[in-house]
């Protein structure tokens, strides 16, 4: 039986998001211009972003410490009240100069018809309160984890990387820059396969990824990377061997929104009980399948993953 953590272990730092959805039904087009019409029966708001991280671990019943920016605004309340559940600890940087981030979709028949991003830049201020904040925090945590949307909270990773190195605390990073060299020294990463190509460009075959990952673990001494591949599974990738490579669960895939974070959670829950790299990669492969068939921003449990509480 995997035992519960008496404490908050993981530390969630980044960028924390609001995602709403606009539900209802498409019955006409516009006489004003060809689009559709969209007649709302509901709305909804649910937890995006790092916010997301932190809701699927307390669904992993992994309790956790999260951090980031927050608008002194109306979305912001609504996602702190989201969070306001057991197994999560708030540390919110809330300022008036923050604009929280929303992503809102409009949805007919679960089928995303447009989405709007609703973001500003941060000011410097709050992002250089939220690092000091989240350097503190680390200091009680075991496992760090940085959820990076590229929306400016993670402006210095490189500042929290560094202050994690030579102690017993571990980073893992899912990045979103171009630039890996701003995650130099964390101990995994997690693009996914867009992402990955987007800084080592196309690769002709298996053995040739291989060994540009190599390359580039060396070059910003990074221990792991954990590739994800959508329909392909996931790969790991570690310096000094080779890739594990693991299927996907075969499932329907009904909405990919998330799918990411319940990644990310999956394996640093698994890390932190005890479990192997290996076993933590293939529960979060595992959980990957189960988020993938669900509509919208969503989570996993541990009885949906036949794990015992």
């Amino acid at each position: 039986m995997i035992p519960e953590l008496a404490r908050p272990e993981v530390l969630i730092v980044g960028d924390c998001m609001l995602d709403v959805y606009l539900e209802g039904a498409v019955e006409r087009i516009s006489p004003e211009a060809p689009v559709p019409v969209l007649r709302l029966h509901r709305q909804t708001q649910r937890a995006g972003g790092a916010a997301n991280v932190a809701l699927n671990l307390a669904q992993l019943r992994c309790p956790c410490t999260l951090t980031g920016l927050v608008g002194a605004d109306n979305a912001g309340a609504c996602l702190i009240a989201l969070l306001d559940q057991p197994g999560i600890t708030q540390h919110f940087v809330r300022s008036p100069g923050v604009d929280t981030t929303q992503k809102m979709r409009m949805v007919s028949r679960r089928q995303q018809l447009l989405r709007m991003d609703v973001e500003s830049a941060p000011p410097a201020d709050a992002v250089d309160e939220l690092t000091r904040l989240a350097g503190t925090l680390a200091e009680r945590h075991r496992w760090i984890v940085l959820s990076d949307y590229a929306k400016g909270a993670l402006r210095d990773a490189g500042v929290l990387i560094e202050r994690c190195r030579g102690t017993s605390r571990q980073v893992l990073v899912d990045p979103k820059r171009r630039d890996l060299a701003a995650y130099a020294g964390a101990w995994l990463i997690k693009p996914n396969l867009a992402e990955l190509h987007e800084v080592l460009g196309d690769w002709p075959d298996e053995a040739q990824l291989g060994d540009r990952v190599a390359s580039l673990l060396a070059r910003l001494d990074i221990e792991h990377l954990l590739l994800t591949r959508g329909d392909d599974g996931m790969s790991l990738y570690s310096r000094g061997r080779g890739g594990l490579h693991i299927a996907a669960h075969t499932r329907e895939v009904y909405d990919v929104s998330g799918a990411g974070d319940t990644v990310l959670a999956a394996l640093t829950c698994f890390l932190a009980r005890g479990e192997t790299l290996e076993d933590a990669v293939r529960a979060a492969n595992q959980a990957a399948g189960l988020v993938v068939g669900k509509f919208g921003t969503a989570s996993v449990t541990l009885d949906e993953l036949g794990v015992p509480a």
